[in-house]
C-alpha cells in the first residue's frame, strides 16, 4: 500500500501547480514523504485603457468583459480596481514615511557621531594641555637640576685649578670633564622624547573604542573597555602631575561593649567588605549585621591602624552634671522639715495648725496615707518647706524617703501615748540619715498628758532632750489649742540657722521625687522637692526610668508657677510615665540624651529583675519548686492612686503569710483599673484591690462578664485585714483529737460472720460507734482504725457509758487479746488564722 493510499494529490487544474516531495521526520527515526504543491496565483491586471472612466458613473469602462475572470460582475470589478488603487496609494505613503524615518535616524546618527567626536576632541585637547603642563614642569625641574649640577661642577673646577696648573698644563692629557648639554643636544633629546610620547600615546589611543569601530564591528579581536582606559588615563595623569597617595587618617574609634560590624566600619570610615574580610581572616564568619564584642573590635581597629576608645553603656549618664558647686555661687535656701511619728499622734493636725489649714479632714480614716509637701511662711517672714509622712507601719519606705531628703526632722510624740513602735522607727530613720531632730510633745492639753514620761522613754533610744541636759530640742505643743507652735517654729529657725543651708539656684535643677501618681486628666504627675538649681517650665529632664519635658509646675496651693528654686516642692507635669517614689530628677540639655539615659536605666532594671527572679543553680531551682508544692498562694492585683501607697501595700502583702500560705502580688501600678488589669486577673484567678482608685466603665463591664472580683479601699488597715482573712482561708484546718473514753478487753470471742469480738468494759468516759479507736498493748499503739460493731448484749448501740460492758469488733483487724486497752477519741477541725 503506498503512502498516499491510492489517493490523488490535490491541486488546481487551470492554475498550473508545481508539485514536489518533502520528507517529514518523526520521533524514533520514522520518516514520511509528503507531496507538496505550490499553486500559482492568477492576478488580473486591467489594461491601461480599461481603467479610464467616462463622464458618467454608469458609463465607465471596466475592460473587456470577455477577458474578465468567470463570474465577475461590473460592480465587483470596480470594487477590485478601487482596492488596488488604495493599496498602491498606501504603498507610496509608507515608502515616503520610511524614507523620512531613515533620514531622521541618519541625522540622529550624524549628530551623535559629531557629539562623540567633539567630546573626544575636547578630551584629547584637555589631556594634551595637562601633558604639556606636566612636560613644562618636568623641563623646568630638569633645567634646575642641570643648573645646580653645572654650578657644582664649576665650583669644583675652580677649586682644583691651582693644583692642576702645577701638575700638568696640558688639558688634552686629562679626562674631559662632563659639560652641560649644548643647544643641539637638548633639541635632539626633546625630539626623541616627543617621538617616545607619541608612540606611547598611540599605544594608549589604540585601545579607545570609536563610534566607527562600534558600528563596523572593529578589528583586531577583543579590546580594553572604556572604563579600563579611563582608569589608565587617570593613573598616567596622576603620575604625570606627581600626585602622591593621600596619607591615611588615624581616627579615635569609640567602641562600646558590643558593636555591629557595619557600625564599626562607619566609625573607622572603612569599607564594610574590608572589615568583614579581616574578621574572616581571624576565623569569624560574620555578616555586616552581626555584633562583635569589644575585644574583637579592638583587634580590628588596630589592624586598620586606628586607635580604640572603649566606652561603656553607663557613660550615657555622664551628661548629668554632678560637679560640686563653688562656694561663691551658693545662696541661702529654706530648710526642709519632715514631720514624723507614730500613727494618730497628731502629725498632720500639727502641720494643719502651722499652715492654718485642714488637711486631716481630707484624709480617709483620719490617717495620712501620702507624703504631703507644703511651704509655710512664718510671721517673721521665714519660708519653711514641710513634708508630712504617714505613721502607719506599712509606710516605712515613705518615712525613709522623707528622712533622706530632709534637713530637720520634727518627731511628734503624743504626751498621753508616749513612745510607740513607729516612733522608734522614725528615730532610727533620722539617725541613719544623719539629720538633726526636734521633739514635739503633742496633745499636752489633755488631762492624762505626761510630757516627762515621753522624755524619759526617749532616753532608752539615745534621744536626750534639752530638759534632760541633752542637745535635742523639745517643745510641748498642742495642735488643738495652738499651744507652743511659736516655740516650735523658733526651734526650727534656730536649727536651720545652725545648719547654714545653702544651694546654687543658677544651675541645672536636681531634685527628689517625693510622690508620684497617674492623674486621669493630667497624666503622670510627680511631686518633686527641688534640691539644687532651678526647675523651669520647658526644661527637659530624666527621672529614674522615665523622662519628659516640664509642661507645667504646680505649687502646694494649686497655683501654676514658672519656676521652682531649691527647697521648693512642686508637682511636675509632662512625664512619659509614672516614676518610682524616691527617684532623682536631673535636667539635661536635649531630648535625645534624656531618652537615651532612660532607656539605659530601664534595661539595667530589667536585667536586675531577671537576675533576681532566676535561680542561680539547677539545684536551687529544683529546691524552690519542691518547697512551693506545699505552699498555697493567694494572687492579687493592686492598683493605687500614688506610687508610695502602692509600694506600701506591696510591702504589707509580703509580710502576710507563713510556711503554708503566702500572698503573691502579680502586678501593682498607679492609676485607674483598666481592661488590661481585668484580663490579667481573669487569667490568674486573682481579685483586684483598688486603693483610692476606681475601675473605668469598660473595665467594670468586662469584670462583670468575666466574673472578676474588684474591691475598693480607702484605708490601708481594711485592705490588709481583708487580704489576711482571705489568706487565712487557704490554711488547712487544724485537726484536734478529744479523748472521750477508755475500755479494757476482758475476753475475746469468735463469732461467725463477724470474726473476733472483744468483750470489754468501759473504764472511763464513753464509747461511741462513730468515734475513732486505738488498740494499746502495754501502752504501745499497735493499731488505729474504726469500729465495725458496738453491741450491748445482742443489740447494736451508738454509745456505751462508763462502767458498762459491751462487745467491740475492729474494722479489718483481728489481732486482739485480753488485757488490751481500747482508746476511744473524736477528731474536730479548728480553723486557723494568720497572726
Amino acid at each position: 500500500m503506498s503512502e498516499n493510499d491510492g489517493k490523488k494529490t490535490l491541486g488546481v487544474r487551470g492554475g498550473g501547480p508545481r508539485a514536489g516531495n518533502v520528507k517529514q521526520s518523526f520521533s524514533h527515526g520514522r520518516t514520511k514523504n509528503v507531496v507538496v504543491e505550490t499553486k500559482r496565483k492568477r492576478v488580473v491586471v486591467p489594461k491601461p485603457g480599461a481603467a479610464k472612466s467616462s463622464g458618467g458613473g454608469s458609463g465607465r469602462s471596466l475592460g473587456d468583459p470577455s477577458k474578465r475572470p468567470a463570474g465577475i460582475s461590473d460592480a465587483e470589478m470596480e470594487r477590485r480596481l478601487k482596492a488596488l488603487q488604495a493599496a498602491k496609494a498606501r504603498e507610496v505613503e509608507e515608502t515616503a514615511k520610511r524614507a523620512a524615518e531613515e533620514k531622521a535616524r541618519e541625522e540622529a546618527r550624524e549628530r551623535r557621531r559629531a557629539e562623540a567626536e567633539a567630546k573626544e576632541r575636547e578630551e584629547r585637547e584637555r589631556e594634551e594641555a595637562l601633558k604639556a603642563k606636566a612636560e613644562e614642569e618636568a623641563r623646568k625641574k630638569r633645567e634646575a637640576e642641570e643648573a645646580a649640577k653645572r654650578a657644582a661642577a664649576q665650583a669644583a673646577a675652580a677649586a682644583s685649578a691651582p693644583a692642576a696648573a702645577g701638575d700638568d698644563m696640558k688639558p688634552a692629557a686629562r679626562k674631559p670633564k662632563e659639560s652641560a648639554p649644548t643647544q643641539p643636544d637638548r633639541a635632539r633629546k626633546e625630539r626623541e622624547d616627543q617621538r617616545g610620547r607619541k608612540a606611547r600615546d598611540d599605544g594608549r589611543r589604540s585601545g579607545k573604542l570609536t563610534l566607527n569601530q562600534a558600528l563596523t564591528g572593529g578589528e583586531g579581536g577583543r579590546q580594553k573597555s572604556m572604563a579600563a582606559m579611563k582608569r589608565k588615563q587617570e593613573r598616567l595623569r596622576q603620575k604625570a602631575m606627581g600626585q602622591q597617595e593621600r596619607e591615611k587618617i588615624v581616627r579615635d574609634v569609640q567602641v562600646p561593649e558590643t558593636i555591629v560590624v557595619s557600625e564599626l566600619a562607619n566609625r573607622m570610615a572603612e569599607r564594610v567588605a574590608d572589615v568583614v574580610k579581616e574578621l574572616m581572616k581571624m576565623g569569624m564568619m560574620v555578616t555586616q549585621n552581626q555584633s562583635i564584642d569589644v575585644d574583637t573590635a579592638e583587634l580590628i581597629v588596630e589592624e586598620f591602624g586606628h586607635k580604640i576608645v572603649r566606652v561603656s553603656d553607663a557613660d550615657v549618664e555622664d551628661v548629668i552634671d554632678s560637679i560640686d558647686d563653688d562656694e561663691g555661687s551658693l545662696k541661702p535656701r529654706p530648710p526642709v522639715i519632715t514631720i514624723m511619728g507614730h500613727v494618730d499622734h497628731g502629725k498632720t493636725s500639727l502641720l494643719d495648725a502651722i499652715r492654718k489649714a485642714n488637711v486631716t479632714a481630707g484624709e480617709a480614716g483620719g490617717i495620712t496615707q501620702h507624703i504631703g509637701a507644703y511651704q509655710v511662711t512664718t510671721d517673721s517672714g521665714a519660708v519653711l518647706s514641710f513634708l508630712d509622712t504617714p505613721g502607719h507601719a506599712a509606710f516605712t519606705s515613705m518615712r525613709s524617703r522623707g528622712a533622706q531628703v530632709t534637713d530637720i526632722v520634727v518627731l511628734v510624740v503624743a504626751a498621753d501615748d508616749s513612745v510607740m513602735p513607729q516612733t522608734i522607727e522614725a528615730i532610727n530613720h533620722s539617725k541613719a540619715a544623719g539629720v538633726p531632730m526636734i521633739v514635739a510633745i503633742n496633745k499636752c492639753d489633755r488631762p492624762e498628758a505626761d510630757p516627762m514620761k515621753v522624755r524619759t522613754e526617749l532616753l532608752q533610744h539615745e534621744v536626750v532632750v534639752e530638759a534632760m541636759s541633752g542637745e535635742v530640742q523639745d517643745v510641748e505643743v498642742s495642735a488643738k489649742t495652738g499651744q507652743g507652735l511659736d516655740e516650735l517654729l523658733e526651734a526650727i529657725a534656730l536649727q536651720a540657722e545652725i545648719l547654714e543651708l545653702k544651694a546654687n539656684p543658677d544651675r541645672a535643677a536636681e531634685g527628689a521625687v517625693i510622690e508620684a501618681q497617674l492623674d486621669v486628666g493630667r497624666g503622670p504627675v510627680a511631686t518633686v522637692l527641688v534640691q539644687k538649681g532651678t526647675l523651669r517650665q520647658g526644661d527637659i529632664f530624666v527621672v529614674g526610668e522615665q523622662w519628659g519635658k516640664v509642661r507645667a509646675l504646680v505649687d502646694d496651693k494649686g497655683d501654676r508657677v514658672k519656676e521652682a528654686g531649691p527647697s521648693v516642692p512642686v508637682e511636675v507635669l509632662g512625664l512619659n510615665g509614672t516614676p518610682e517614689a524616691g527617684d532623682v530628677l536631673n535636667v539635661v540639655e536635649t531630648e535625645a540624651q534624656a531618652r537615651e539615659i532612660a532607656e539605659y536605666r530601664e534595661g539595667v532594671a530589667k536585667e536586675k529583675r531577671a537576675a533576681a527572679g532566676a535561680a542561680t543553680t539547677l539545684e536551687q531551682l529544683m529546691q524552690k519548686a519542691k518547697d512551693d508544692q506545699n505552699v498555697a498562694e493567694l494572687p492579687i492585683l493592686v492598683k493605687a492612686d500614688v506610687q508610695g501607697s502602692a509600694e506600701a501595700i506591696v510591702q504589707a502583702m509580703e509580710k502576710i503569710g507563713n510556711d503554708e500560705v503566702r500572698v503573691r502580688v502579680l502586678h501593682y501600678g498607679v492609676g485607674a483599673i483598666t481592661d488590661t488589669d481585668v484580663g490579667l486577673a481573669e487569667a490568674s484567678g486573682a481579685p483586684i484591690m483598688g486603693f483610692n482608685v476606681r475601675a473605668n466603665a469598660s473595665a467594670r463591664s468586662s469584670a462583670n462578664q468575666k466574673g472578676v472580683e474588684i474591691r475598693y479601699y480607702s484605708v490601708i488597715y481594711d485592705l490588709v485585714d481583708d487580704v489576711k482573712a482571705a489568706a487565712s482561708g487557704l490554711l488547712s484546718a487544724e485537726i484536734r483529737e478529744n479523748f472521750i473514753g477508755y475500755a479494757e478487753i476482758k475476753e475475746v470471742f469468735k463469732v461467725s460472720g463477724v470474726g473476733k469480738v472483744a468483750g470489754c468494759i468501759v473504764t472511763e468516759g464513753v464509747a461511741r460507734r462513730s468515734a475513732g479507736v486505738r488498740l494499746l498493748r502495754d501502752n504501745v499503739v499497735i493499731h488505729e482504725g474504726t469500729l465495725k460493731t458496738l453491741k450491748r448484749f445482742k443489740d447494736e448501740v451508738k454509745e456505751v457509758q462508763s462502767g458498762q460492758e459491751c462487745g467491740m469488733a475492729f474494722e479489718n483487724y483481728d489481732d486482739i487479746r485480753p488485757a488490751d486497752v481500747i482508746e476511744i477519741f473524736e477528731r474536730e477541725e479548728v480553723e486557723r488564722n494568720l497572726d
